[in-house]
């Protein structure tokens, strides 16, 4: 899809896990996802539209709509308790943050931090494989 030659090592976190070695694809190098170049930098959400709209043959706000759907489905499981699992991919599911003492940087009183929900996400082997 976009290719460079640009080395790994160059590449930001997000890029890795699209990078498919030269021996693989037959190119210097072959992003199966974006091309973003330099320290600092990241695939947002334009971006991953515009992809989708690309290799999907898909208008922008269609792509759009597709995007903000599965982003919408995953937070909505979520809320409910369930877990997202895309095989290959990985899982998302929900981490129960305990209740803790904290102080007051300030003060240096006491207070309570109360318990909440986070987000967790285990990449799947398809994906960590992907990846090294």
């Amino acid at each position: 899809m976009f290719a460079a030659t640009t080395h790994p090592s160059q590449l930001t976190g997000a890029l890795r896990c699209a990078y498919t070695p030269p021996e693989k694809s037959g190119r210097d190098l072959n992003f199966m996802f974006f091309a973003v170049f330099g320290r600092g930098h990241y695939v947002n959400k334009n971006d991953l539209v515009a992809h989708v709209a690309e290799t999907a043959g898909l208008s922008k706000a269609d792509a759009s709509k597709a995007v903000d759907a599965i982003f919408d489905g995953i937070t909505t499981s979520l809320k409910n308790g369930d877990e997202v699992r895309l095989v290959g991919f990985g899982t998302f599911a929900v981490a129960v943050r305990a209740a803790s003492e904290g102080r007051n940087p300030r003060t240096g009183e006491k207070i309570t931090i109360p318990e909440s929900k986070q987000p967790k996400f285990k990449a799947g082997k398809t994906l960590k494989d992907a990846l090294n």
